[in-house]
């Protein structure tokens, strides 16, 4: 091999090193793809779709009304769930009546195709966590249950923003 074919070669592993590097940073800190499983996010989220999660946007800010976070489970954070946020710290939320109640007021929720089962007591939703239903209120374990409870916001790892697949993709609202 000659002088510049050895500089040639040289070059392209570096590119090639440098763009695994980039790639890896962008997964790590920007933006990730996950796939939805199981249907506790249905009607707005179905099993098996690809999503792109902004990670960044929380770094910067906190999770808002509204928003479909994925977080690690707080039980066994090697897991990830996917979940609608229903209250912020210092808000008060209640189940009652098959409503959900943030601060006394009743929540306009056209995302869901059921009335919510069971009952949740007034809560204040504590510093630093965020209180998160799925979309399919009877078949989702959320922040009803123990195990899931108030999420804490170091265990949010972003936003789910986009709808991958199947195409066409869209907005996730």
């Amino acid at each position: 091999m000659t002088g510049n074919a050895k500089s040639q070669t040289r070059e392209w592993i570096e590119s090639i090193i440098f763009a695994i590097i980039i790639a890896i940073a962008i997964k790590a800190f920007f933006v990730e793809t996950i796939q939805v499983e199981g249907s506790s996010m249905v009607p707005t989220l179905h099993d098996r779709e690809r999503l792109m999660v902004n990670k960044i946007g929380y770094i910067i800010d906190q999770p808002e009304h509204g928003d479909i976070v994925i977080f690690k489970y707080p039980s066994d954070t090697s897991l990830t769930f996917i979940k609608r946020v229903i209250a912020l710290e210092g808000d008060t939320v209640e189940i009652k009546g098959h409503e959900v109640y943030v601060n006394g007021q009743k929540l306009d929720e056209p995302y869901i195709l059921e009335k919510t089962m069971g009952e949740f007591p007034a809560a204040k939703v504590p510093e630093n966590t965020v209180f998160v239903l799925g979309d399919n209120r009877n078949y989702s374990k959320d922040s009803r249950y123990p195990d899931v409870g108030f999420v804490p916001l170091k265990y949010v790892k972003g936003k789910a923003v986009l709808r991958l697949w199947p195409l066409p993709m869209e907005r996730i609202k």
